[in-house]
């Protein structure tokens, strides 16, 4: 999932964060933090768990008990209701508390994903070209139409097959199959119908055929929404219509999880209750909320003081700045800050000057990454990265955790003017000082991404770049730095995120820097396309072993790293605000709430 600061608005291969999308951290917000972003050693990772001042969010309690009403309140609205779709952070809220994938995170662990409709750990062939997932037995549909004819019907596998063959239908423009699934057998000939391999030899089993040996990959990516359950006898009459009923209207759908969508009204608000089809011995959520109200598109403000004041209240997408502030300063308890993310400024490594190794190295050596960093908050908000894969992810450690590979050029996070010069000369600027051509950089014109991008700027600048910038809108930087074509003429696209869609390294660096991307997907704004990089990435993908992949994925790191791609320059860290009555319980593999752990005091 991918970001152009603030999150992107994109539905094709990178899931979507509320983060920032209600307000930018601004630079007022690094006055809470504990000053460390002001030593030369601020590029330190804070570590893959949930930090506040004060109070961990992160881990449900055995004193949480049943009953009870909880309100969230948005500055946006949803994006994407239908699971097929979903692949934004507050549908993903709703998707994982109303349907069950066959593979799930538990809130506090992020690294070992555990059975949910799946019956036990997926089976992978010793060739890595089968995966074969049983299902357990007695898990239902719930139906708001208590007369819909799916209502109490068993999940079958046959409903698992429908979820990915729908994924290709016109109806469901899903965001990430091509990023993940196109290695099943038949799936390049699939157009929304039957998908050859994947298989349902009884009722509880379904099994996926590959054509490369990426099972470990496919097994980890099962925790997805494509892998939550949808019956085609009740579901195909919706996905033969646009716009698709399943999508428009979700109180229509089948429920597999704790909770269904009751009342919902587009742009203002939803309701989860109960499904009363639900057996609580199928599934490890305790679901202690009797019901959740989420109001939509409120003032983002207004929303901040009624947590701080009221009761049964947590913010639903990102919290103001003066929110955030407040809590910090008064109510530290009540505000944690989740790790999950990063950012980076892409560098055009096919067109001069940036196709030159040493004029990047002398880019990434002369940026400022802490003032970067202040424009988004400061070290309260995010930690000053020195590579790609941020805390929690396998591969972090190996690629060097929060100190980094080592490279002189991402030593000093406010800049080192004199090493950026001496690249300048290796790369043929004698004077230590670039005297080419002016180069073309594009940007959001939203906050912070333009403070953002003037601190890139003035960097730029101060090695003798002439820098001729255009600021757009959002989903246009999104169209222009996402266009194989456009990115050809663009030399500098500032910036882009990701969160990512597994906790697996090829979640985090496959898209973005594999040059497969450029033909399959083009989400690889620096348009990279280095032959032993992309046959590392493609190893690392048929790797089973969870050390020996994650000590892949690290590798990889490092290599881009050392090719100097792209600017490494932030690990986002999520604020998240609860009422004092309200014990939240912070989903750390989508840094924000986990609505079926959640509980009233």
């Amino acid at each position: 999932m991918t970001d152009s600061s603030p999150w992107n608005d994109r539905r094709r291969g990178a899931r979507l964060a509320a983060l920032a999308c209600a307000g930018a951290l601004a630079l007022t917000l690094g006055a809470c933090g504990s000053g460390d972003g002001d030593s030369d050693n601020a590029g330190g990772g804070g570590g893959s768990s949930t930090t506040s001042a004060g109070y961990d969010a992160g881990l449900p309690s055995d004193a949480q008990k049943k009953g009870g009403t909880l309100k969230l309140l948005s500055a946006e609205a949803f994006q994407h209701p239908d699971p097929g779709q979903a692949y934004f952070q507050l549908d993903y809220m709703v998707a994982y508390a109303v349907h069950r994938p066959l593979y799930y995170y538990e809130p506090s662990n992020s690294a070992e994903p555990i059975p949910d409709l799946a019956d036990g750990e997926p089976d992978i062939s010793a060739d890595g070209k089968t995966v074969t997932v049983k299902l357990k037995r007695g898990i239902k549909y719930g139906t708001v139409d208590k007369k819909a004819a799916i209502n109490g019907k068993e999940v079958t596998a046959a409903d698992i097959k429908y979820a990915f063959e729908r994924a290709l239908n016109p109806s469901v423009p899903n965001g990430y199959f091509a990023a993940y699934f196109t290695s099943i057998s038949g799936s390049d000939k699939a157009k929304g119908g039957d998908i050859s391999g994947i298989t349902t030899p009884d009722d509880h089993t379904v099994q996926f055929r590959l054509d490369e040996p990426t099972g470990a990959t496919l097994a980890k990516a099962l925790v997805m929404p494509i892998a939550m359950p949808v019956p085609q006898s009740y579901v195909a009459q919706f996905d033969a219509k646009q716009p698709n009923p399943y999508e428009t209207d979700p109180e229509k759908q089948a429920f597999s999880g704790p909770y269904m969508v009751q009342d919902y009204q587009s742009g203002k608000s939803m309701t989860l209750v109960r499904n009363p089809n639900w057996v609580a011995a199928t599934d490890s959520r305790p679901a202690y909320l009797d019901r959740i109200e989420w109001v939509l598109n409120a003032d983002a403000n207004v929303a901040g003081r009624q947590v701080f004041n009221g009761t049964g209240l947590v913010n639903g997408d990102t919290p103001t700045p003066a929110t955030v502030r407040r809590f910090a300063r008064q109510a530290k308890q009540r505000i944690s800050f989740s790790p999950l993310g990063n950012r980076w400024v892409p560098l055009n490594t096919q067109k001069k000057p940036f196709s030159d190794i040493n004029v990047r190295k002398a880019v990434l050596a002369a940026t400022d990454r802490r003032a970067m960093q202040l424009t988004r908050g400061g070290a309260l908000t995010g930690d000053v990265a020195t590579h790609f894969l941020p805390p929690g992810i396998p591969g972090y450690e190996e690629a060097g955790g929060a100190a980094g590979p080592g490279v002189d050029y991402l030593a000093k996070p406010a800049g080192d003017p004199a090493l950026a010069a001496e690249y300048l000369k290796k790369a043929g600027f004698s004077s230590g000082r670039y005297e080419g051509d002016p180069i073309r950089m594009v940007s959001s014109n939203d906050s912070p991404a333009k403070e953002t991008a003037l601190v890139v700027r003035r960097s730029l600048q101060s090695l003798g770049f002439e820098v001729s910038q255009r600021s757009v809108d959002q989903s246009t930087f999104y169209d222009m730095c996402n266009d194989i074509d456009q990115q050809r003429k663009i030399d500098v696209c500032m910036n882009f995120g990701w969160l990512p869609d597994f906790f697996d390294g090829l979640a985090m660096l496959n898209a973005n820097f594999n040059g497969a991307s450029l033909s399959r997907i083009n989400q690889n704004p620096a348009l990279l396309d280095d032959p032993k990089i992309n046959k590392a990435m493609d190893d690392a993908a048929q790797i089973a072993d969870p050390k020996k992949r994650a000590q892949a994925w690290g590798d990889v790191d490092r290599m881009l790293v050392a090719h100097a791609v792209a600017i490494p320059w932030f690990w986002d860290k999520q604020p998240n605000v609860v009422s004092k009555n309200v014990h939240g319980v912070i989903a750390r593999w989508n840094a924000t709430w986990d609505l079926s752990y959640m509980s009233l005091k």
